[in-house]
C-alpha cells in the first residue's frame, strides 16, 4: 500500500508544509500535532492558520478568550494601510518589509510554537482589497522561502488556495483525507493541482481511519489514482472527546493519534529516504 517516498534534501528546521484537504477532515488537528512535535525537538516552530474560519490557536492550547482576540493579518486594516499606504488614494506600494509583522503579531502558544492567523487570501473579483492580498502573500512568501524555521501551514479548505498561489513556496503539501469517498475525490483533486503548481512533494495523509476496511478503501483509492501514502492516522476517541470539551488533544501526546502525527514529523524531517 505504500509507495516509497523520496524526501527533499531537507534539515529539520527548513521543512515548510501545507496541510489541506476536504473540510471535517481534521486538517487542523494533523496541523497543530505536526507543529506541536517539532517544537518538542527544540526547532523554532511557526504554525499559519490560513483558514477563513480559523481555529488553530484553540487546538494549540489558547483560551476561547485569548484566541478571540487576534486579529487576523488580511483583516488588519491599521496593520495594512501602514504597509501599502502611499498616500494617494487608489494608489499603494508593492514591495514592502513584513519582517517585523512576526514579531508584533505572532502569538506565543503553550505548546511553544508561535502562531500565526493569517485569514484568508481572496481571489480576484471577490470584493477583498488589493493591498491586503499583497500583505498576506508577501509575509506568507517571507515566511516560507527567506525564514530558516519549521512552518506550518493549515490552509483553507478545498481548492481555492492553490488558484491563489498561497501554498506555491513550500516543499510538501499534506493532503488529509478520511475514507469517505468526496474526501479522497477531493485530496485526488488536490494532488493533481497541486502537483501542476511545482509543489515538490504531495503526499496523502489518511485520518479518522476505524477499520481495516476502511484502510483498505483509502489504499485502493489512491493506488488506483497515482497517489502516495504517507501514513494512517487511527480515529482516536480521546481527540474527538476533548474536542467535544474545547479542550486541546494536544495534552494527550501519547494518544494513539497523536504518536503516529508524531511519526509524521519524524518522516518529513528526514533528509533522505
Amino acid at each position: 500500500m505504500f509507495t516509497s517516498i523520496e524526501y527533499a534534501e531537507l534539515e529539520e528546521n527548513q521543512v515548510k508544509v501545507a496541510i489541506s484537504g476536504k473540510g471535517g477532515v481534521g486538517k487542523t488537528m494533523i496541523a497543530a500535532g505536526l507543529a506541536c512535535s517539532f517544537a518538542n525537538k527544540g526547532l523554532k516552530t511557526i504554525a499559519i492558520d490560513a483558514d477563513p474560519s480559523p481555529n488553530l490557536a484553540l487546538t494549540l492550547g489558547l483560551s476561547l478568550e485569548e484566541a478571540r482576540c487576534i486579529v487576523p493579518i488580511s483583516e488588519n486594516k491599521e496593520l495594512i494601510e501602514s504597509k501599502t499606504s502611499t498616500g494617494y488614494p487608489g494608489v499603494y506600494r508593492l514591495s514592502f518589509r513584513v519582517e517585523d509583522i512576526i514579531h508584533k503579531f505572532s502569538v506565543k502558544t503553550p505548546f511553544g510554537v508561535n502562531l500565526i492567523v493569517m485569514g484568508t487570501v481572496r481571489s480576484v473579483g471577490s470584493g477583498c482589497t488589493c493591498p491586503a492580498n499583497s500583505v498576506v502573500r508577501a509575509l506568507l512568501r517571507h515566511l516560507v522561502v527567506e525564514r530558516n524555521e519549521v512552518v506550518i501551514i493549515d490552509m483553507e479548505a478545498g481548492v481555492e488556495h492553490l488558484g491563489r498561489g498561497t501554498a506555491q513556496y513550500v516543499d510538501t503539501m499534506l493532503v488529509v483525507a478520511d475514507a469517505n469517498m468526496k474526501s479522497l475525490e477531493t485530496a485526488r483533486h488536490i494532488h493533481n493541482l497541486a502537483t501542476s503548481a511545482g509543489i515538490k512533494q504531495v503526499l496523502l495523509v489518511g485520518n479518522k481511519i476505524r477499520s481495516q476496511i476502511q484502510k483498505e478503501t483509502v489504499g485502493e483509492f489512491t493506488e488506483k489514482n497515482g497517489l502516495t501514502i504517507l501514513d494512517l492516522v487511527p480515529f482516536d476517541q480521546t481527540v474527538m472527546e476533548a474536542e467535544m470539551r474545547g479542550e486541546t488533544p494536544l495534552k494527550n501526546m501519547e494518544s494513539a493519534a497523536l504518536r503516529v502525527i508524531q511519526n509524521l514529523s519524524e518522516k518529513l524531517g528526514k533528509k533522505d529516504n
